[in-house]
């Protein structure tokens, strides 16, 4: 009976969205054609450019503090392949004209893939390209990762945003600092396989991380569903990764929910493809680990896959976007969507009859959630993204929302799969990291590339001392067991973590984050895989927070002897008390013109790392 009423249910829905869809499809096509996403571009005719030879010249301003792609339009190509030369401020960018897009009124657009980053839109800049050819325009087009809103509903979300609710709810989130994060679902079984072939050698373009199996094989929707007949994990589950978070200090547990291959790990009113209906399991982890973190005293989020479902998602909404790009002469990005066997309804569709009611499932079946972290955003439209986080914020104000609901609406900020942003960049938000354990989020059985404790910690520290969170993940296999090195390197991360507590929780950045060595930026799970890890530490390298008048230097070694820290020199705070971190031992210490003198002695020789304590006499 449910089935039927189900069914009934869904086919007036689509009969409805189909109509609706049909009848605003005709007024989309009339308002994209009128392009208006220019006027978030910047545009320099040659007939308005200063000519010296061959080089023109241009004073251009920006609107948004983003990268931006560089375009040359012509109405034809040059009949040489002489070089071309653009220069944005100290940006360069060289190349040979060639056909990238036609756009919709027929003239030829030649683009350079690297793109230019604008920090100050208030100033003007200067644009010189040195060329012969006969050129008609050069466009500077927001990058395709870096999508700009209309304002609509800006002012709306800032309220919201602004609320009592959720700020408290981003102090609580601040304090924290670190997570768990869980990849973990049906290609979790595969192990990074699929018949016999491994994702790294997978025929397909994209990325060649376990969960993305299905995209990278480009598995059809009802043979990848029979991974859910089998898929029968450990009843012990949630207890172990609940006590595995506590261990290592984690204060927050965030698990895939649902993930782009669109199967949903609790009990779904609005899809049958669910860990209850499709399983043997018969019953909702998600339900499960939420009442394990909660009896841990551990804080509870959900990812949630909103713009990708290769199951029932359609091809996420390309073909629309991409007809329109093409039009314009800028690229689509085609990267997460279901384009070898997409399901027939559309996107919009799916938000209706699937997304948006398992959104509203979830905040109904975990009253003390706290985050849901949306991913997989790409050409969710920006109304769709405020539907999100509206609907969230109407259901349960407490609950933070992440960057990837889209259009800037979150409360915070990612700063990327395993990258780490630099000391000196100033980000709007406050933000966070999420890391692998190795180089893969979901279980890849080969994959034994682990990093160390002190890696881990190290990355750990360095966002500390930058104002940030970092979300570690890991990724269980088919049964929900965490790979032993996974574990028994978090665990032993944890206990430097528990033992210098207070230089972790509720910290915020000093006013110099680091001294010693310059920073080993993380810049991405690839750049790892390939480079490795080969920092070495030394005496000198430290790492600071700070929390009300006290400021903690941090060390990646367990020197003893002498320190200097050169960064509490005289006239940088009048000091009161130093002393070891997690010893009651107070240090005789000396303040001069070099920096913070002091001498320590009985760190272990296993420990990963130690922190002065500096209490000072005013905050």
């Amino acid at each position: 009976m449910k089935n039927q009423i189900r069914i009934h249910s869904l086919l007036l829905i689509v009969f409805i969205t189909t109509f609706a869809c049909a009848q605003k499809e005709k007024t989309n096509v009339t308002e994209n054609l009128s392009f208006d996403q220019t006027t978030n571009w910047s545009l320099s005719n040659k007939a308005d450019a200063v000519k010296n030879g061959n080089t023109y010249t241009w004073n251009i301003t920006v609107k948004h503090p983003i990268e931006y792609t560089v375009q040359v339009v012509m109405d034809a190509l040059p009949t040489s392949d002489s070089i071309v030369k653009i220069k944005i401020d100290d940006q360069e960018l060289e190349g040979v004209l060639k056909k990238d897009y036609t756009t919709y009124d027929g003239k030829i657009v030649s683009e350079f893939k690297k793109p230019i980053k604008i920090k100050d839109t208030a100033a003007k800049h200067v644009l010189t390209i040195e060329t012969e050819a006969n050129f008609h325009q050069i466009r500077l087009v927001p990058h395709h990762k870096n999508l700009v809103g209309s304002g609509k509903y800006h002012q709306e979300w800032l309220t919201m945003h602004q609320s009592k609710e959720k700020q408290e709810a981003l102090k609580r989130f601040k304090e924290a600092k670190l997570g768990m994060f869980i990849h973990w679902g049906l290609y979790s079984q595969a192990g990074g396989m699929w018949k016999g072939t491994k994702i790294n050698h997978s025929p397909f373009q994209g990325p060649k991380v376990a969960e993305w199996l299905m995209h990278a094989f480009q598995i059809p929707r009802e043979e990848y569903a029979e991974l859910a007949k089998t898929f029968n994990p450990d009843k012990s589950f949630a207890q172990n990764i609940a006590k595995l978070a506590k261990d290592v200090g984690m204060k927050y547990v965030v698990i895939t929910s649902k993930h782009h291959d669109g199967f949903a790990l609790f009990n779904s009113e609005s899809s049958e493809y669910d860990m209850v209906d499709a399983t043997p399991y018969k019953a909702d982890v998600i339900q499960e680990l939420y009442e394990a973190c909660l009896n841990e005293g551990l804080d509870f989020g959900v990812y949630y896959s909103h713009g990708n479902d290769w199951n029932d998602g359609g091809d996420g909404n390309y073909a629309n976007v991409k007809k329109v790009n093409d039009s314009l002469g800028i690229y689509t990005h085609a990267s997460g969507k279901n384009l070898w066997d997409p399901s027939t309804n559309t996107h919009a569709e799916y938000y209706a009859s699937k997304s948006y009611p398992q959104i509203k499932e979830l905040i109904t079946l975990l009253p003390k959630l706290r985050l849901i972290w949306f991913d997989g955003e790409g050409f969710t439209t920006e109304e769709q993204s405020f539907t999100f986080y509206k609907m969230v914020y109407d259901a349960n104000p407490n609950i933070l929302v992440n960057r990837r609901v889209g259009w800037e609406f979150g409360d915070y900020l990612d700063a990327g799969d395993n990258k780490i942003p630099s000391a000196s960049e100033k980000l709007e938000k406050y933000w966070e990291t999420c890391g692998t354990t190795n180089n893969s989020w979901g279980y890849k059985v080969y994959d034994e590339d682990w990093k160390s404790p002190k890696e881990l910690l190290y990355y750990f520290v360095d966002i500390l001392s930058k104002g940030g969170n970092y979300l570690l993940n890991i990724g269980p296999d088919g049964k929900g067991n965490v790979p032993e090195t996974s574990a028994q390197n978090l665990r032993e991360m944890g206990k430097w973590v528990h033992q210098n507590a207070d230089a972790v929780y509720g910290t915020t950045r000093w006013k110099t984050p680091n001294e010693g060595q310059e920073e080993t930026l993380l810049d991405g799970t690839g750049h790892r895989a390939a480079k490795g890890f080969r920092r070495e530490f030394t005496s000198k390298d430290f790492w600071f927070t700070t929390k009300e008048n006290k400021v903690y230097a941090i060390s990646l070694t367990n020197t003893d002897g002498d320190i200097l820290i050169k960064s509490l020199r005289k006239g940088e705070g009048e000091i009161e008390q130093v002393k070891l971190l997690g010893s009651d031992k107070i240090l005789e210490w000396d303040q001069n013109k070099n920096g913070l003198q002091t001498s320590i002695a009985g760190v272990p020789k296993d420990a990963l790392g130690y922190v002065i304590e500096v209490t000072l006499k005013n905050k």
